[in-house]
């Protein structure tokens, strides 16, 4: 079934690579209507792990920064998990699909995550799969993303973070104007065809990806791992991590990091004249040329140059000008993120 909607979108006009739509055909107009109007972009370039079994909820209680106690039918919640060290090796929008716990993660770590976490199973009553075929799952934003996702979908949840399941399959709503689609395969094409019918321009996955950034959600992706604690990426900011459950791996060091001391790197949200990638560095001249900070994700804005999210030193961020790749390289000019980070 999968195959066939890949086939579908190709006949939509979707110009794909590996799992990734990146356009269908005019990059920059779809960039456009992600400022001003509403978008559809298909999610195949994401994973989904699943989770179920008796035991799921306990163990995944004891793997995951947020309290997995917490998530139940009609709700969804970012999450992460850590390295011993307290470092991030991915991140998820988590929801439940009827027996199972889905964690919705980049593709290109999922086969690591998926295997790691398998591993600390053990005797408990839990099977993990890769279920990222198993539904097409898209995102609408935008201005008429709220009167788009009811009319394909029938119903919305009212506040974001929350779920609602119906006969197309599932909605996660992420924001006031974001919406994610779970939905069964045989019904996606004509979900697809009902968000067109109201005016959702499709977009590939580079859109999506600005989308998000923009709206300071931050992904983990194979050159990132292992470089962040959460609150570095403002996780605990979106609500990721859970300062009042029991113990997960690196559970001692994201505590620490938020009680004790001041926070040196945070993540901020900027405008750079010149391509950027997720690993890439950033430079500023109080840092001796030692690199100040790293970029976490990137995408091309509609206005030209690229948006990053890029971890730095707070220090560097407030008081100097973040350079990308060299101490002489292109400028990034900060934005205002959509919330407010803690002094």
């Amino acid at each position: 079934m999968i195959d066939s909607w890949k086939n579908f979108l190709q006949s939509q006009g979707a110009v794909i690579e590996g799992s990734a739509v990146l356009n269908y055909g005019d990059p920059a107009a779809e960039r456009a209507a992600a400022a001003d109007g509403t978008i559809v972009a298909d999610l195949s370039q994401l994973g989904v792990i699943a989770f179920r079994g008796d035991d799921t909820a306990t163990f995944l209680q004891g793997q995951l920064t947020n309290d997995v106690r917490a998530l139940h039918d009609d709700s969804a919640q970012w999450s992460g998990y850590c390295s011993p060290k307290g470092r991030l090796l991915g991140n998820f929008m988590a929801w439940r699909r009827g027996e199972d716990y889905c964690l919705q993660l980049s593709g290109d770590i999922l086969p690591g995550v998926l295997k790691r976490l398998s591993m600390f199973i053990l005797r408990a009553k839990v099977q993990g799969r890769d279920a990222s075929n198993e539904n097409v799952r898209l995102v609408v934003a935008g201005k008429q993303a709220l009167a788009a996702a009811t009319a394909a979908m029938g119903a919305v949840p009212e506040a974001a973070m929350r779920s609602v399941a119906g006969e197309a399959g599932q909605v996660i709503r992420l924001g006031d104007d974001k919406f994610v689609l779970s939905i069964a395969p045989e019904r996606a094409a004509a979900v697809w065809q009902l968000l067109l019918r109201e005016s959702a321009t499709p977009v590939g996955a580079p859109v999506w990806d600005w989308l998000r950034l923009n709206a300071g959600i931050p992904m983990i992706v194979a050159a990132t791992q292992e470089q962040f604690v959460p609150q570095m990426v403002n996780l605990e900011v979106i609500g990721g991590v859970s300062f009042q459950k029991g113990c997960y791996p690196g559970q001692e060091i994201v505590a620490r990091s938020q009680y004790l001391g001041k926070l040196k790197r945070r993540m901020f949200l900027a405008h750079v004249d010149a391509e950027a990638a997720p690993g890439d560095h950033l430079y500023s001249t109080d840092m001796d040329g030692q690199a100040t900070g790293t970029v976490v994700n990137a995408a091309p804005a509609p206005t030209g140059g690229f948006d990053v999210l890029a971890v730095a030193q707070v220090e560097s961020a407030n008081t100097q000008t973040l350079h990308l790749k060299a101490a002489d390289g292109a400028a990034l000019t900060l934005k205002p993120l959509p919330y407010g980070l803690p002094e």
